[in-house]
């Protein structure tokens, strides 16, 4: 039987902002077709792996594959056939607030196709009616609301049929009803599109609806990675701390800390 190839690949991941280590040697990998969702409280390095699988910070020690390519050894040639293969619906949308809503979903289209303009208005408006957009084409981003800026930042990752989507905090600042509908809709893409999703979030109701698979960070850390399954009945006391919302207890050593400073300063 053969068995495919991951479609990323990461080893020994290390990643530092001077002296202070925010990944520590971090590995694992996602299969086509599955929704790896990386989960974590605030400073656990979610947002620093992110960058490191986007190819937007290069490892200080370890790699980043994504289609067997090393994001670190890479051409700008080999980058951009990546680039292209992936999408990304960044936090907060980042949609270009002087241009038209069909217009942010097609600048993909135009910046790396040939593509007339006829094929690119209809592509731009099939990936908004996916995204139960349709008709919304000619308003501004700041005529929508918040999810409706979710989604249509999603079309335009999705506008150039990725195999590979990255979605970063995709609940974040929704009600609880809109994250529902965002939720659904990421299951969708995977059994439409056959795409494969990797979700960074630290949205514990979504990370379980959505997720074949859960890679659990904490200070720069893999606890573990398995199921959502796995995950709930983990006898870890950190993921269970996480999981129930439970304060971990800082204990404050005055003079480690205050040597840390020193070396710091230094």
């Amino acid at each position: 039987m053969n068995i495919a190839a991951p479609l990323i690949e990461v080893e020994n991941l290390e990643a530092w902002y001077g002296r202070r280590r925010v990944l520590h040697g971090i590995d694992f990998s996602v299969q086509p077709g599955e929704i790896r969702v990386i989960m974590g409280g605030s400073g656990s390095g979610k947002s620093t792996l992110f960058r490191h699988l986007l190819g937007l910070q290069r490892p200080v020690s370890g790699s980043v594959k994504l289609f067997g390519i090393d994001l670190a050894n890479a051409s700008e040639r080999e980058l951009l056939g990546v680039r292209k293969r992936i999408g990304v619906s960044f936090q907060g949308g980042a949609l270009l607030t002087s241009l038209t809503v069909g217009e942010n979903v097609a600048l993909p289209l135009r910046e790396h196709t040939t593509l007339d303009e006829s094929t690119i208005r209809i592509m731009s408006r099939l990936k908004l009616e996916v995204v139960n957009l349709g008709g919304f084409q000619d308003l501004m981003p700041s005529q929508l609301s918040g999810g409706m800026v979710k989604r249509a930042a999603l079309a335009r990752a999705i506008v150039m049929d990725p195999r590979l989507l990255f979605f970063d905090e995709p609940s974040a600042g929704l009600d609880p009803v809109v994250s529902a509908e965002l939720d659904e809709l990421i299951l969708r893409l995977r059994d439409a599109l056959r795409m494969t999703i990797v979700v960074v979030t630290h949205e514990l109701e979504s990370a379980f609806k959505i997720a074949d698979t859960i890679t659990v960070l904490d200070q720069g850390e893999i606890l573990m990675t398995g199921s959502v399954a796995a995950v709930r009945a983990s006898d870890n006391q950190r993921i269970q701390d996480l999981l129930n919302r439970r304060p971990r207890e800082v204990l404050v050593d005055a003079d480690a800390y205050l040597k840390r400073l020193t070396e710091e300063e230094a």
